[in-house]
C-alpha cells in the first residue's frame, strides 16, 4: 500500500513531468463550432473532430447525455450512445459505420469486449450487439431502466437498474442467470444506480436504501450487507457510489447522506468513515481516493481516511472523474474541469455546449468527450500544461 511518502512521490513525479502547476484564474473556454476562442490553449489539448450526434428542439430545456463513450479496442472504433436512443460506431476519425435504435434515452454507457458491445437500455432491455456490425446478437429482457454499465465477470454480465435490482445474465445467451433485489426506501433518493464492482467470485454493489452489499457470483448469495447511514437519517441515504477496491482488501463506498466509508471486503468491517456527505463518485489511483460529488471535490489516504485536501466546486456538482496524464478530468454539468490532483484547484475549464454530464473516455493520448448538447469530440492531449 502507497504510504503518505508515496502519495508525495507520485505527485511531485507529475510536477517534474511539467504536467501540474500554479494557476491563479480557471480560464473558460467553449464549443470550437460556434464559441470564441475556437480551441482550448494547444498546451492543454486540441480537438481533433467534433460530430453533432442529436438536434436541439425548441422544447428541450437542460438537456442531459449520461452515458459515457464506449471504446471497442478490436475494431478501433468508439461508440456514443445518446439521449435520442441511438446507438453509433465511429472509427478513430469520426467516420460513422453503424447505428442501432433502442428508441429511449440512456442513463449509462456501453461495455465492449471481445467484439461485443453490451448496452444497458432505459427501454428495460439489455442488448448484446456486434460491435463491428451493430447487428443484434441476443437481447435480455429486464423489464425495467437499466442505469448502470454492465460489468463483465467471467461467463456473466451484471448490470443495476434504476429500481434497486442487479441482474446477473448469461454472456454468451442472454439467459437470466440470476438477480438480487431490494426495496427502495419511503424517503427521497438520488436518481442514479451503483455499479458493481467484481473482483474474484465476488461482487459489491451499493443500492439506494443505504445498503453496501457483498454478492457470490456464483448465485447472487448474500456474502454480507452493511448500512451505510447513520441512526435518525431516512432521505438521500443512497448508497451510489460504485464501490472501488485496493490492493489490501478494502472496499470504499459512500452513502449520499452518511459519508464515505472504507470496509474489509471479505468480512463488511468497517475500517475508518468520513462524515462528508455529498458524495456521488470515487477514483482510486494508489493509496490516494478522489471523491466527488455535490459542489465538493475532495481528496483522501485511502489508509487513513485522512483529508488531503478539498475544493467546493463552482459547478452544481461534481460527476465521475477520470486521471490521464497528471490532470484529473472532471465533469462538472456546466463544464469539464482539468484540475490538479495536488490540490485540487481547477486549472481550466471547458464548455463544449450545455455542459458535461458523462465521463470522459480515455484511449491512450486521446479522449473522446460527450457534450450535453449532444456532440461527440475527440481530444488529443497534449501532456505538457504546466
Amino acid at each position: 500500500m502507497r504510504t503518505a511518502s508515496g502519495w508525495k512521490r507520485w505527485v511531485g513525479g507529475l510536477a517534474a513531468a511539467g504536467l501540474l502547476g500554479a494557476c491563479t484564474t480557471v480560464p473558460v473556454y467553449g464549443n470550437p463550432v460556434t464559441a470564441a476562442p475556437v480551441q482550448p490553449p494547444h498546451h492543454f489539448f486540441t480537438v481533433d473532430w467534433w460530430r453533432q450526434l442529436v438536434s436541439p428542439t425548441l422544447l428541450e430545456y437542460a438537456p442531459r447525455e449520461h452515458a459515457q463513450p464506449a471504446y471497442d479496442a478490436k475494431n478501433e472504433r468508439v461508440l456514443a450512445l445518446t439521449r435520442d436512443g441511438l446507438v453509433r460506431s465511429f472509427d478513430p476519425e469520426g467516420t460513422e459505420f453503424w447505428r442501432y435504435t433502442v428508441g429511449n434515452r440512456f442513463y449509462a454507457g456501453a461495455t465492449v469486449d471481445d467484439g461485443i458491445a453490451y448496452v444497458p437500455g432505459s427501454d428495460g432491455a439489455l442488448h448484446a450487439l456486434d460491435a463491428k456490425t451493430g447487428a443484434l446478437k441476443w437481447k435480455y429482457a429486464a423489464g425495467e431502466a437499466l442505469a448502470t454499465a454492465p460489468v463483465l465477470a467471467g461467463d456473466l454480465v451484471l448490470v443495476a437498474s434504476q429500481s434497486d435490482t442487479l441482474f446477473a445474465v448469461k454472456r454468451a445467451t442472454g439467459e437470466l442467470a440470476w438477480l438480487y433485489r431490494r426495496d427502495p426506501p419511503a424517503g427521497f433518493t438520488i436518481h442514479r444506480a451503483s455499479t458493481p464492482a467484481v473482483r474474484g467470485q465476488t461482487a459489491w454493489v451499493g443500492f439506494s436504501d443505504g445498503s453496501l452489499v457483498s454478492l457470490d457470483l456464483d448465485d447472487g448469495g448474500v456474502r454480507w450487507e452493511k448500512t451505510l447511514v447513520p441512526g435518525g437519517v431516512t432521505q438521500f441515504v443512497d448508497v451510489d457510489t460504485s464501490p472501488v477496491l485496493d490492493e489490501s482488501g478494502h472496499v470504499y463506498a459512500a452513502s449520499y447522506a452518511g459519508g464515505l466509508y472504507a470496509l474489509d471486503a471479505e468480512t463488511g468491517d468497517v475500517v475508518w468513515n468520513s462524515v462528508a456527505q455529498g458524495i456521488t463518485s470515487l477514483l482510486l489511483h494508489g493509496n490516494v481516493l478522489v471523491a466527488t460529488g455535490d459542489n465538493r471535490l475532495d481528496a483522501y489516504l485511502a489508509d487513513s481516511g485522512k483529508l488531503l485536501w478539498s475544493q467546493t466546486l463552482e459547478e452544481r456538482a461534481g460527476l465521475e472523474p477520470v486521471l490521464v496524464k497528471g490532470m484529473l478530468l472532471v465533469p462538472a454539468q456546466r463544464s469539464l474541469l482539468f484540475v490538479d490532483p495536488r490540490t485540487g484547484q481547477s486549472r481550466l475549464a471547458w464548455n463544449p455546449g450545455e455542459g458535461i454530464s458523462a465521463p470522459p473516455r480515455v484511449v491512450g493520448g486521446k479522449v473522446y468527450v460527450l457534450s450535453n448538447n449532444g456532440y461527440l469530440y475527440s481530444l488529443r492531449l497534449d501532456g505538457r500544461s504546466g
